[in-house]
């Protein structure tokens, strides 16, 4: 089989309910069904660590349909109340986990080096974390995003490289249009996807980066703009946030997918 050639991550933050969110996966499964052999994209559902469990069991069946995790733990065990690692995660089966994301660095105050060894505890576990970058709209006004994008790819993923069947995800999420409800334009997506594989090049080879690292977009996504995302040189896939949690919307939005 042909490996999908685009990836839709469904962030659901802490919108839901434990109850909302089976509901809300249940109705994403029926739907999901309807759309062919599904064979053209992966799917990826992040609930709250409270539904991973019973979200995860509903998952087992649906090809190409995968258990996210909204953030993970760099430790693998000892006195860390409230967290979790890694290795819980891959025992509760899931296979990609979001890392870096804007809102945690902003109102948990992640730094670059707690992020990095997030990284490095997924890929050990081999879960494919979800790296996201992105530029405040500040320094975009000022004209730093590239700088902006380099310095964090540097500093999340400095000292190491993607070994035998690790994969990476980078997330390009400029913050700015986050919830905002317009998403920026398809020449901004391509050219700061542009800007991070430069820089992964800069850091692995060429082969690790084209056969190991997929460069999606994330930022008011839905099923209006979604297209843009999609097949668009090295930017195949998207990051959805409010748009993936009313089953309804949602699946009109996977429908323009498929």
């Amino acid at each position: 089989m042909t490996k999908p050639s685009n990836l839709l991550i469904a962030n659901w933050k802490m919108s839901l309910s434990v109850k909302q969110t089976l509901a809300l996966t249940k109705a994403l499964l029926k739907g999901v069904s309807n759309l062919g052999k599904f064979l053209d994209f992966s799917l990826v559902l992040c609930p709250t660590f409270p539904a991973l469990s019973a979200v995860g069991t509903l998952l087992k069946k649906p090809a190409n349909i995968y258990l996210g995790a909204q953030d993970v733990f760099w430790k693998g065990h000892g006195p860390y109340t409230g967290e979790v690692s890694a290795e819980i995660l891959s025992e509760l089966g899931v296979k990609y986990v979001i890392v870096g994301h804007s809102e945690r660095r902003q109102y948990l105050k992640e730094t670059d080096d707690m992020i990095r060894h997030k990284v490095m505890a997924a890929l050990q576990y081999n879960l494919t974390p979800v790296l996201c970058l992105g530029e405040t709209y500040a320094q975009r006004q000022a004209g730093q995003r590239d700088a902006v994008l380099h310095q964090q790819l540097s500093r999340d993923l400095a000292g190491f490289s993607l070994t035998g069947q690790q994969n990476l995800v980078i997330a390009y999420e400029p913050v700015w249009a986050i919830g905002s409800g317009k998403a920026v334009s398809q020449s901004d997506m391509l050219q700061a996807a542009e800007v991070i594989e430069q820089g992964l090049r800069q850091m692995w080879p060429s082969e690790t980066v084209s056969r190991q690292v997929r460069i999606i977009y994330g930022g008011s996504v839905d099923d209006t703009n979604i297209k843009t995302c999609l097949n668009q040189g090295r930017l195949n896939g998207a990051l959805v946030g409010g748009a993936s949690l009313q089953a309804a919307g949602f699946i009109k939005l996977l429908r323009q997918v498929a």
